[in-house]
């Protein structure tokens, strides 16, 4: 449960929710804020994402979305072996012959490893799943294709308070399932206003 007022808010997590503030993403990422979810840790904070074809553009097609939660006890939980733990879920739409593909989840868990250590993060006690959904329509839906999901959760320990550069990994966790092709060497996206 997050406190009422900031004067209840230890330091050493208002700096790691200002470390978020400013970190580039790509402009084809919409972040939001939402609320963190209760009960799991005495403070969090969380972020919503979309990728989108076009920038909030109601014509626009979502290519991939996910949220970016961030859990903080200050007395660090046995099983994060840690104070901050992050917690993040990607979803995209694929095309069927992706989906079907053997050798998916293995493939999806090494674009989680991939984005990390793009931004220099090296994940402690990380763990998580990816899922792969295929919806086939029947009756008065048949007419829709199959359609194919993939999810990939994931959560980690970080071991400082510095956590702009594990945003900046699962924005490109997002862009990567969305199916983004990455940004030439030497090419940064702009930081946020």
């Amino acid at each position: 449960m997050t406190p009422a007022g900031p004067e209840d808010v230890p330091a050493e997590f208002v700096r790691a929710l200002r470390s978020l503030r400013g970190v580039p993403v790509r402009p084809e990422v919409v972040l939001d804020e939402v609320p963190g979810p209760a009960r799991i840790a005495p403070y969090t904070a969380a972020l919503t994402a979309e990728v989108r074809t076009a920038r909030r553009s109601v014509a626009a097609e979502d290519l991939a979305s996910g949220r970016f939660v961030v859990l903080y006890d200050p007395e660090g939980q046995e099983a994060w072996e840690g104070s901050f733990r992050l917690v993040t879920l990607v979803r995209a739409s694929l095309e069927a012959e992706v989906g079907a593909d053997p050798m998916l989840a293995e493939v999806a868990w090494s674009w989680f490893h991939d984005a990390l250590e793009s931004t220099g993060v090296t994940p402690h006690a990380a763990g998580g799943t990816v899922t792969r959904v295929l919806s086939q329509s029947f009756g008065a839906l048949d007419r829709r294709e199959e359609q194919t999901e993939l999810e990939i959760r994931a959560s980690w320990t970080a071991w400082d308070e510095n956590l702009g550069p594990h945003l900046a990994a699962w924005a490109t966790l997002l862009c990567t399932a969305a199916g983004l092709p990455p940004l030439p060497e030497g090419v940064v996206p702009l930081p946020r206003r």
